[in-house]
């Protein structure tokens, strides 16, 4: 499936149906990230349940401490 990843086409196998499933495939299931998907930002207790599409675009947003 053909989505579009902060800006940059991506080809994620057809196994990833989720953006719960696309963060854990990025290694960010550890992190605090927001996630926009087609201009909506999506509840984070969402993620399972929002299925990805051909054609989506998508923006994570990770958030990293510092001073």
């Amino acid at each position: 499936m053909n989505i579009q990843l902060n800006g940059k086409q991506h080809d994620v196998p057809e196994s990833i149906c989720d953006v719960e499933a696309l963060i854990t495939h990025l290694g960010l299931s550890d992190q605090i990230v927001v996630v926009e998907k087609n201009r909506k930002i999506l509840d984070r207790d969402q993620y399972g349940e929002v299925r990805l599409e051909e054609g989506d675009r998508l923006e994570i947003v990770q958030f990293v401490g510092g001073g």
